[in-house]
């Protein structure tokens, strides 16, 4: 059955982003709107509540990333989020409550005007920041290792940009954007690896709970998946630079939306909407690209039982339809049935 987009918009607001999620939970929700509903329209809906509830936002497009990697999915994400922000939101907050004087004003900033406001000696407040960064930063277990020391990096370089880090903060946001072409540059920071498949994820699920840490309520990200079910054209238009699956590629896909479901129990202040078409619960629309062809997944997000006259709003598979006479027919067919 079908939901109204505007009540299952607001049933998300109040039940997830103001409840669930904020309290430290973790959700996947599957959205499939007919097609008189811009899916665009619905991405840019879910960022001005997700804003409004005090969320970091970020939106992921099949068309322009490999969503099947999840490697790929991460550096999307990275590229939208403001790490300088994040991190001078932490590091203001670790230095209020630990008693220090603060510049009013952002750009004055610095390790030095702080101990100038505190009437503290330079050198020592520097061995203070690195335990107060060790204790809050470096031993919170809920985040992974690599993500752990960028982000001490990355606070380091908001009170001294040139000294305390031994690598420049734009060399740690290439790295967690996938654009640091060799990781010896790296390496200074005790990092040693490249973020892959093998870590993607952790580091997905650290950036989640960082948030929260830095004064956001938790991570919104809405991924769109209609490019998943589009067949390549043949030939192939030479302007268009989007990205296209293979049947195998989809499948993969799924493999990775399969794992986030799986993974909810693992991550904190996480709320996932995956954006797909109509043809995605059709078989006969699209040749072995619909959810039908991936059990792992359909048996996870399916409703078996389910009431006949009223939709469930909070299941994990959502139908959107912005017309009353959806809902009419579908009654209509079930009664029959």
């Amino acid at each position: 059955m079908y939901i109204n987009p505007e009540d299952w918009l607001e049933i998300v607001r109040k039940e997830y982003l103001q409840d669930f999620i904020r309290g430290g939970g973790a959700a996947v929700k599957f959205v499939v709107p007919t097609d008189e509903i811009d899916h665009e329209d619905l991405q840019q809906k879910m960022h001005r509540i997700s804003e409004a509830e005090g969320y970091l936002f970020v939106f992921v497009d099949a068309a322009k990333t490999r969503i099947h990697m999840i490697d790929h999915l991460f550096h999307s994400v990275a590229r939208q989020v403001d790490w300088d922000d994040l991190a001078f939101s932490f590091i203001y907050r670790i230095f209020s409550e630990s008693g220090y004087n603060i510049p009013p004003q952002r750009q004055e900033f610095s390790l030095q005007k702080i101990a100038e406001l505190s009437g503290r000696d330079q050198r020592l407040l520097q061995g203070e920041l690195n335990s107060l960064l060790e204790r809050n930063l470096f031993r919170d277990y809920k985040m992974c290792r690599e993500f752990r020391i960028a982000m001490i990096r990355l606070c380091q370089a908001q009170l001294d940009p040139g000294g305390l880090s031994p690598v420049p903060s734009v060399v740690i946001k290439e790295w967690l954007r996938g654009e640091l072409r060799l990781i010896s540059e790296i390496k200074p920071a005790l990092i040693f690896q490249k973020v892959a498949r093998h870590n993607a994820r952790h580091m997905l699920s650290s950036l989640s709970y960082y948030s929260h840490i830095v004064g956001k309520n938790g991570l919104v990200i809405v991924l769109d998946i209609s490019r998943c079910l589009v067949q390549r054209p043949k030939p192939k238009d030479p302007s268009d630079e989007s990205r296209y699956y293979t049947k195998a590629t989809t499948l993969d896909a799924y493999e990775v939306l399969r794992q986030f479901i799986d993974g909810t129990d693992e991550m904190e202040f996480c709320f996932i909407v995956v954006i797909a078409p109509p043809p995605f619960l059709h078989p006969e629309l699209e040749n072995r690209r619909s959810v039908e062809n991936y059990n792992a997944l359909k048996l996870r997000i399916w409703d078996e039982v389910r009431d006949k006259y009223r939709a469930n709003p909070l299941s994990s598979l959502i139908r959107l339809s912005s017309s009353p006479e959806d809902v009419v027919a579908t009654l209509s067919m079930e009664v029959r049935g």
